[in-house]
């Protein structure tokens, strides 16, 4: 497979995203550039706002999808840390890849933005295979298979029923966060 049809399969957000002083709509449009630029994302552009957590916040925006996001230019609507990643999901799924890289995706939303994401986690990323990247260790319960690196080497994995069963290095850690919340 060439390269650059590998890199069109592929959907990708990091923790530390890119923010476009540009329109909500360009935010978006630009997880999957060629198509945007065709005009031929417009409601594609709506939906994976949608699954991103961005629809609402969006519509509220003064100009909506054609609010100028940032503060670089005049008339531009600075956003939180939150609606930013929300946007950025929102760029990842437009791409419709068949591969997602997601990397601490929730970093940035509170306890609710985040729960409301991973409740439709499944359905966001049904027909696709994930990787997805975190600390939070709560947040992988759901995978179906749970690599655990430690000094840049591959020491357990599992899922999360089977990784603390094993009560090694994951249990370990999933305990520790998970004794911050019972008291």
């Amino acid at each position: 497979m060439q390269p650059e049809a590998w890199r069109r399969k592929v959907g990708v957000i990091f923790q530390d995203f890119v923010r476009y002083d540009l329109t909500a709509r360009d935010n978006i449009g630009f997880g999957e550039i060629e198509a945007y630029l065709q005009g031929a994302l417009e409601e594609k552009l709506k939906v994976s706002a949608v699954q991103g957590g961005a629809h609402d916040m969006i519509a509220g925006l003064p100009k909506g999808y054609d609010t100028v996001l940032g503060r670089r230019f005049e008339g531009g609507t600075d956003l939180s840390g939150g609606q930013w990643q929300k946007i950025a999901l929102a760029r990842a799924f437009v791409r419709d890849a068949e591969l997602l890289v997601l990397d601490e995706p929730t970093a940035a939303l509170d306890a609710f933005a985040e729960a409301e994401v991973y409740k439709r986690f499944a359905e966001l990323t049904e027909g696709k295979s994930t990787v997805f990247v975190t600390h939070r260790l709560s947040s992988v319960k759901m995978a179906q298979n749970i690599l655990v690196l430690k000094d840049g080497a591959l020491i357990e994995s599992g899922d999360h029923s089977a990784l603390m069963a094993q009560a090694g290095e994951y249990a370990r850690m999933y305990t520790l966060q998970a004794e911050r919340y019972a008291s």
